[in-house]
């Protein structure tokens, strides 16, 4: 019902900010302003926040709501896609493969990245591949109406807003021009498809160009993604986790393995039980998918609570949370992690 009622208010919505009208509400007692009035208010914002009255004038001008922005964020694969589903669409063959290939031809590039920031090659190809196509694929949406479409609507209207402002800032820094500055739905852009926040806190110009350029220079892709993972706590020679193969009476649901407190933050971390040594997991009956056994030393793991009769289970380690500080999904982790162990 609750989904059915937000689909309904996304839909109306939609309607309420291309028709401008003056009185639209959101079907949970909320009046918005029109759009043209609300763009004049972030304007004002974001004259205060050092971006000049020139640069506006060209970001803004004849701004209108995206109407396909709010259908897609109401159907999100991470939310509708089984485990299986997600994972056999993403880890095909063909995308592996080129992953090997790239891994090698780009590997003195990727060798004094992955020195300095302490993140292996396999893994910054791996988010590459998954999050743009190797590159091919950046989206086509022009960033700052997708983000202000966003902010406009109730759902996250804060977060957006202030991605919005970063977008404006990135601008002001004079990274990318406005006509260019292109991306996915939300507003990911790029190569490694960072939210503007996230440019701000962990591009790197890693070429020397003079310029944090996501867009075009590879170097400056892959240097920024391994900064990003660097700073939120990645652990230089360990890995993400490993498949698991359960016991036969091992419970899907395990009560005595939930965490005592659910973590805040990122929803996804609700589905990681508590963490244990390799030698507790093996005392339940646990072992490597092959049937071999788990390592006798390494760091505490956490098991992936699959509530959805998927036929793999994965304990994973710290990484594994880094990557999810990247995008909190326990399908997108999960499909990193098996990505970079694939074309290794």
């Amino acid at each position: 019902m609750a989904g059915t009622r937000r689909r309904v208010q996304g839909r109306w919505l939609a309607i309420c900010v291309l028709v401008f009208s003056a009185g639209c509400h959101t079907g949970r007692g909320e009046a918005r302003e029109p759009f043209p009035v609300w763009v004049e208010q972030l304007r004002a914002e974001a004259l205060q926040e050092g971006i000049s009255a020139g640069l506006l004038d060209e970001a803004l001008h004849n701004l209108t709501p995206d109407p396909r922005v709010i259908r897609f964020d109401r159907s999100q694969p991470e939310f509708v896609q089984t485990f299986d589903e997600y994972l056999k669409a993403r880890l095909t063959e063909a995308r592996i493969n080129e992953g090997k290939r790239l891994l090698r031809r780009h590997r003195d590039l990727l060798a004094p990245i992955a020195q300095k920031y302490g993140v292996g090659p396999s893994y910054l190809v791996a988010f590459w591949g998954l999050e743009s196509g190797f590159g091919r694929h950046q989206g086509t949406y022009s960033v700052i109406r997708s983000l202000a479409t966003l902010a406009y609507d109730t759902r996250r209207s804060s977060f957006f807003r202030r991605e919005l402002i970063s977008a404006l800032k990135i601008l002001q820094e004079g990274h990318i021009r406005p006509d260019r500055m292109v991306g996915g739905w939300a507003g990911a852009m790029g190569q490694n498809q960072f939210m503007p926040s996230s440019f701000l806190r962990y591009a790197t110009d890693f070429d020397g160009d003079g310029r944090k350029n996501i867009w075009s220079s590879n170097q400056d892709v892959w240097a920024s993604i391994a900064n990003y993972l660097k700073k939120n706590g990645w652990r230089r020679d360990e890995t993400w986790g490993t498949a698991v193969a359960l016991p036969e009476n091992f419970p899907r649901d395990p009560a005595d393995l939930k965490p005592q407190k659910t973590p805040g933050g990122c929803s996804a971390l609700r589905s990681l039980s508590r963490q244990l040594s390799l030698a507790g997991w093996r005392s339940l009956g646990l072992s490597r998918q092959n049937g071999a056994d788990l390592p006798e030393a390494g760091p505490k793991a956490a098991l992936i609570l699959d509530r959805e009769g998927g036929r793999t289970s994965y304990l994973v380690y710290p990484n594994y949370r880094v990557i999810l500080k990247y995008n909190c999904a326990n399908k997108y982790a999960v499909s990193v992690g098996l990505m970079s162990d694939l074309i290794q």
